[in-house]
């Protein structure tokens, strides 16, 4: 491919019109494509720094690092005139993957990440960017990036309008996409933006299972499951029975949302939808990096995924059978000899524990 600095006199093409942008998105997989200007995404800067100042942001980093370079697009992009927004779908539904007498209990993931939506959304993206880069303009593909709040750009551009629950919510489709964007200096005219559609209703609100949804559209990350997840230190006790046997995300406030009940995007066949807490409790440092180095771990440290799936056992459904193993288990995360104990897992196998009844 090109650099997308790289132009032609000779062998550039026509502009290409935005209907066959979007149709190339498409074609390509996306559910929607979206125009809108490259101005800056102000609104968003403002809820940025006034949730940083109020902490809710509990430390996480990524948009909020930079919040004036996060919603600057010219900081990509010097001479950027428009986004084009694409939403790529992914499926909700696991099939049936409960553990057997042999198996051990199963961790819950997150839909988002049963596979790497993010590579797809790439390639689609860049099929969109392509004719632009053959037309002698700059296209620049963003996604899951720091540098851009894709949710921002996303509402701008007319893909869908913001839920209470904070995610971005496609007319008859619902919340169960990633988004991304082409940042070109090729000039096209926005699309219209979509009014708030959730009405009165507030399922995400009273459906979250620590109450992070704090006011429409607010999250306090402090309480956030999926957030906590991903945190270095001890996981909040307060919250640990409330992790269930989730081991990575949580799409709670997803599935109670009645826009995001459609029919589900159709699996792909390669998804991981749950891991087996025994084996990811007995495997080694790389035998975990190698099963979920997709995921965001903290300072890349596979002790923070046994701190979770610690978690994740205390509140699993075990037969007789897989209770000795999780004995077994436990003791080695918090044997009598303390000398060489992790600390940290120590703690969480003890609450792991006190919660199976196994003291």
């Amino acid at each position: 491919m090109a650099d997308d600095s790289e132009t032609s006199a000779t062998t550039a093409m026509p502009l290409p019109a935005a209907d066959e942008l979007r149709q190339i998105g498409l074609d390509a997989g996306l559910d929607a494509v979206g125009f809108t200007h490259a101005e800056p995404l102000t609104e968003a800067r403002v809820v940025l720094e006034s949730r940083k100042a109020q902490g809710l942001h509990g430390g996480m980093q990524f948009t909020y690092r930079n919040p004036e370079r996060s919603t600057t697009p010219s900081r990509i992009l010097a001479d950027a005139t428009t986004l084009i927004v694409g939403a790529w779908p992914y499926a909700n539904r696991p099939p049936d993957s409960r553990g057997s007498e042999e198996a051990g209990p199963q961790a819950e993931i997150a839909a988002y990440a049963w596979r790497d939506h993010y590579r797809d959304l790439r390639l689609a993206l860049e099929a969109i960017a392509a004719p632009l880069r053959q037309a002698g303009f700059t296209a620049r593909v963003m996604a899951d990036d720091n540098s851009l709040v894709d949710r921002a750009a996303a509402i701008r551009a007319g893909i869908g309008w913001a839920g209470k629950n904070s995610n971005v919510l496609l007319p008859g489709a619902g919340s169960w996409y990633v988004l991304g964007a082409v940042i070109t200096n090729a000039q096209y005219q926005p699309d219209r933006v979509i009014g708030d559609q959730c009405g009165t209703c507030r399922r995400c609100l009273d459906g979250c299972p620590t109450g992070a949804i704090v006011a429409d559209g607010v999250v306090d990350a402090r309480r956030c499951l999926a957030w906590l997840l991903q945190v270095e230190g001890d996981f909040p006790i307060e919250y640990r029975e409330a992790l269930g046997t989730r081991i990575y995300g949580c799409d709670d406030c997803q599935t109670v949302c009645p826009p995001s009940r459609n029919e589900p995007t159709g699996l792909v066949g390669d998804e991981v939808t749950s891991l087996d807490l025994f084996e990811l409790l007995t495997a080694s440092d790389d035998e975990l990096i190698e099963a979920v180095g997709r995921w965001y771990i903290p300072r890349r440290d596979p002790r923070y995924v046994r701190r979770n799936a610690l978690v994740a056992l205390g509140n699993a459904q075990l037969s007789s059978a897989q209770e000795e193993t999780a004995r077994s288990l436990l003791d080695r995360f918090d044997p009598p000899d303390t000398s060489s104990v992790d600390n940290m897992l120590s703690e969480h196998a003890r609450w792991a524990r006190t919660q199976l009844g196994l003291s």
